[in-house]
């Protein structure tokens, strides 16, 4: 198995606010710091950690290159980290490093930038499902009741059995992402996920693998108290163990 993890960080993070150093921009979620590093350089060690990952791209806005390329050469991660440019959406910014994975990639790990809490143990499972299904994502069960509802008037209550709400990483054959990407710009349609532009091809079915409610994205400022608990808790297990 070889896996070339694509993390888009091109967005502008426009919840976040304007928190940010200037240098990173005014609301650039995935370059808060965290512990004395940006979020997304805590994502890219959980990847790193990997024994199966060969290889990370990461799809970034081209203001932000040359500081990410020092920021990694201070890192020096054991394996590639490259960076490409992204564009003006996720989509495009996923297209666009996929474009760059190595020729031997076996198998395309799709997670957002801003989810530095992905367990270890959760990537090797969905990265082994999408190995026998093809395309596997993480996901986890809703826990509040679900309403669909029409200008504020409830109109269903849906039953949770079948839900599942739907988390990073997804993990496809290279194939299968190439060609629904594909289809999705000659249909001109725009996925809110990965799985959703697989999903359309009908080819195979998306497995979900269950994750955990710790692997949330970084959205808001209130997001930030969260993730120290959890930086904290991380290097707490790391020194006991």
């Amino acid at each position: 198995m070889k896996v070339s993890v694509i993390l888009p960080s091109a967005g502008l993070g426009t919840r976040m606010g304007k928190s940010q150093p200037e240098k990173w921009g005014t609301s650039r979620k995935q370059f808060m710091q965290l512990d004395g590093a940006p979020i997304l350089l805590h994502t890219i060690r959980k990847f790193l950690r990997c024994p199966a990952v060969t290889e990370i791209i990461v799809a970034l806005r081209a203001e932000d290159m040359s500081w990410v390329r020092e920021l990694l050469e201070r890192e020096q991660p054991p394996r590639p980290v490259r960076l490409v440019e992204g564009g003006d959406s996720r989509q495009q910014s996923v297209e666009n490093a996929l474009a760059a994975i190595a020729p031997d990639t076996t198998l395309v790990a799709v997670h957002d930038a801003v989810r530095p809490f992905i367990e270890e143990a959760t990537i090797e499972r969905v990265l082994a499902e999408a190995e026998q299904s093809g395309a596997a994502i993480v996901g986890i069960v809703p826990v509040d009741t679900v309403k669909r509802v029409h200008r504020n008037k409830i109109r269903e209550t849906i039953p949770r059995d079948n839900l599942a709400l739907a988390q990073t990483p997804q993990v496809f054959r290279p194939d299968l992402l190439r060609e629904a990407f594909a289809r999705a710009r000659e249909d001109a349609f725009t996925g809110t996920d990965e799985a959703s532009l697989v999903e359309r091809l009908e080819r195979v079915e998306v497995s979900v693998v269950i994750g955990s409610d710790r692997n949330i994205k970084i959205t808001r400022p209130s997001d930030m108290d969260l993730a120290r608990l959890f930086l904290a808790e991380e290097a707490a297990r790391r020194k006991a163990s």
